[in-house]
């Protein structure tokens, strides 16, 4: 198994006893029982009775330099995906999910596009003005998805059964399945299973005209922002996993700028809306904080 990371910072990780456990109880607005439905989180934990556990980490080693932290210039816009579908890998893990061309979500897509090569991902982020934070929203959020599909796809053969038996983000982080329809009780389950219960659970929501409206003058439900938020966070885990445990095949492939870039751009946007809370961020905080650093 890769060293993920460890590659990535040329420093390991604290091991677990340096970790506290804040274990949420049922009747905290976090627990994972106290919301049903689309709000039920697959649960972040690491071994133990509570499913719910979030470690949370204390302390963290200093970073001297960061290899490999490469990414594509800014003033390249969402081009980028197009010459990366055309490397190593073209195949996406699960069908590209397409805006209707001519619809006002497809023209925020390409305001989007054009506005990545601005200069400025913070900038670029921004809610353009006169629209409605819902729609960019959406648009964002599909466009996430597809980006993380292709990165997927790129290194499905080295997400195995046996490489990757439970969903990790490194040694302190574990993450399990439930989706609070068809896995009501989190399941612990191999990175290739989750991933795809969870790639097939967001391709769910996005197909969903009533979550996911595409036609002009149909109302966003009053949930899209709960909806959007926990797809925004289990997206994340794709990103953690693929840098912890797979971040030396990435190295090998060239691949480290679009993944780079992608998560970057990812990063920029759920930190200008607040869509992913801080404690869902940890297996990541160094590599954000180098990221995001320069950009301040």
């Amino acid at each position: 198994m890769c060293q993920g990371l460890s590659a990535l910072t040329g420093k390991n990780f604290f091991p677990i006893s340096h970790l506290i456990l804040l274990s949420v109880g049922s009747h905290s607005p976090l627990s994972c029982h106290s919301r049903p439905l689309l709000n039920n989180p697959s649960c972040l934990s690491l071994p133990s009775q509570q499913s719910c556990s979030i470690p949370l980490i204390t302390s963290v080693p200093p970073l001297d330099s960061l290899q490999h932290l490469h990414v594509l210039p800014v003033s390249v816009p969402l081009g980028w995906m197009q010459h990366f579908s055309g490397s190593r890998s073209s195949k996406t893990f699960k069908p590209k999910k397409n805006i209707p061309e001519g619809s006002h979500q497809y023209e925020l897509l390409k305001h989007a596009e054009a506005t990545l090569g601005s200069g400025n991902l913070r900038m670029a982020v921004m809610l353009p003005e006169g629209e409605d934070l819902n729609e960019w929203v959406a648009v964002n959020t599909v466009d996430f998805f597809n980006q993380i599909n292709m990165l997927y796809g790129t290194i499905t053969d080295f997400c195995t059964e046996e490489s990757c038996p439970v969903m990790s983000a490194g040694p302190k982080y574990e993450y399990h399945w439930a989706d609070g329809t068809n896995i009501k009780k989190p399941i612990k389950c191999s990175a290739p299973k989750y991933i795809d219960y969870l790639m097939t659970w967001v391709q769910d929501q996005l197909d969903d005209e009533t979550l996911f409206p595409s036609k002009i003058g149909v109302p966003f439900p009053k949930n899209f922002m709960s909806v959007a938020k926990t797809i925004l966070k289990r997206l994340f885990r794709v990103y953690a996993h693929i840098y912890h445990q797979h971040f030396d095949p990435v190295i090998q492939l060239q691949e480290e700028a679009h993944l780079n870039t992608s998560f970057k751009h990812f990063i920029f946007f759920v930190q200008e809306f607040n869509l992913i809370d801080r404690r869902e961020l940890a297996p990541l905080q160094e590599l954000i904080e180098k990221l995001t650093s320069k950009d301040r």
